[in-house]
């Protein structure tokens, strides 16, 4: 008759023999681990082509179409409004790629985790550390892929797209100044009023000169004229303005009027079409502009913190992505038992404009506090990535 000690030790040694049949010992050899890697890593892709369709669609529409439909309203070329709309994508993929993988691997994860997929995985003898390496093996492709379109393709759009928009803008002088609305041209505030043809009324200028003095010019009547000299955009012919200088006392103005003032507006007020534009360069080709700046005698302190920022921006922007898969990988298996792939996705929105408004303020306090780039640029990915990490160690220790 066999004991109650031996009946157990024989009951274990039968559910290891299972367990070893069923679910043995996965290494990288093992070809049901690669076929388990490969799953993880095509739901995850699969979730991110969906959320960056959705996000591409919703920022095209509001942002390219917009732009189109407002050159069409001028009687733009049609042809030139498609180049135009074509040469803003890049632009576009690059800003909506991190937040598609954010939302997209949330959602991933959050259904595999609400399926009890993730529960099944890990009784198959997998842990979490393991469905780590698709994870972060496709945040990082992904921040590869969208750090070539920022470094790349987007300057080499950018250079096509400036060109392009101001030979339309040469065409048709009145796509620069809309009626009744106020506008920023270069450093100068315009406030704009009725725009007839090629004749503007009630304009006013507000142009900061810096030290506290401002210049305001006021004209009952402009028209707008085409200027065939190099590198004027276009000529503002002023009827019977007035002009005032405003001085650092609130109270003390220069006042002076005229019959006409013909003002120029150049060319590098919208952009610089010798590609010498933070935006128009490549990350080294910026690099080697900014140390040209540092090492010319009386450098202004103020544009180098302006294009370091355009300089963290090219690698802080895309490798987002990496940084957000490492949050997205901690969220979804930590609050994604129940409706994961809802709570992915209203998780991962709210995180994006949470990472999109420091990132505006961030680059706001360089812009107009002059502080220092490279934190306020990289600190929403050091944050994102900080609280992923924290919850990821904690989710390994399970």
């Amino acid at each position: 008759m066999v004991s109650v000690q031996q009946g157990y030790k024989q009951f274990i040694q039968k559910l290891t023999l299972i367990k070893n049949k069923i679910a043995p010992q996965k290494t990288k050899d093992t070809p049901g681990s690669k076929v388990l890697l490969k799953y993880i890593f095509k739901e995850l892709l699969y979730y991110f082509v969906i959320c960056f369709l959705f996000l591409f669609v919703i920022f095209f529409a509001n942002q390219i179409l917009l732009i189109g439909e407002q050159l069409l309203s001028k009687r733009a070329p049609f042809k030139d409004v498609f180049l135009i709309m074509v040469y803003s994508i890049p632009a576009l993929i690059a800003q909506t790629t991190p937040f598609a993988t954010l939302v997209g691997f949330l959602m991933c994860l959050g259904r595999m985790m609400s399926d009890n997929e993730i529960l099944v995985i890990r009784a198959s003898g997998f842990g979490f550390r393991y469905i780590l390496v698709p994870v972060l093996l496709l945040g990082f492709i992904i921040s590869l892929a969208s750090f070539f379109i920022n470094d790349y393709l987007m300057p080499l759009s950018r250079i096509k797209y400036n060109k392009l928009f101001l030979d339309i803008t040469r065409s048709n002088p009145t796509i620069v100044l809309e009626p009744n609305s106020v506008k920023m041209i270069g450093n100068t505030t315009v406030v704009i009023g009725d725009v007839d043809n090629d004749v503007v009324s009630d304009i006013i200028l507000f142009n900061p000169e810096g030290n506290g003095e401002e210049t305001i010019i006021v004209a009952k009547e402009s028209q707008l004229k085409d200027s065939k000299d190099a590198g004027v955009l276009l000529q503002l012919n002023m009827s019977e303005p007035v002009m005032f200088t405003k001085k650092r006392s609130p109270n003390n103005y220069d006042v002076m009027s005229s019959e006409k003032i013909l003002m120029n507006i150049f060319d590098t007020v919208f952009s610089s079409s010798t590609g010498s534009s933070p935006s128009e360069m490549t990350s080294s080709d910026l690099k080697k502009s900014i140390k040209e700046l540092i090492e010319v005698s009386g450098k202004d302190d103020y544009q180098v913190n302006q294009w370091n920022m355009e300089y963290y921006k090219k690698f802080s922007i895309p490798f987002a992505s990496l940084f957000f898969s490492i949050l997205a990988f901690s969220v979804a298996f930590l609050f994604g038992k129940n409706n994961g792939l809802t709570m992915g996705l209203f998780v991962g929105i709210i995180i994006c404009v949470l990472y999109w408004a420091m990132q505006i303020n961030g680059q706001m306090l360089v812009v107009y506090n002059q502080m220092n780039a490279f934190w306020c640029i990289w600190i929403p990915n050091i944050l994102v990535g900080g609280v992923g990490v924290i919850l990821g160690l904690f989710l390994l220790k399970k």
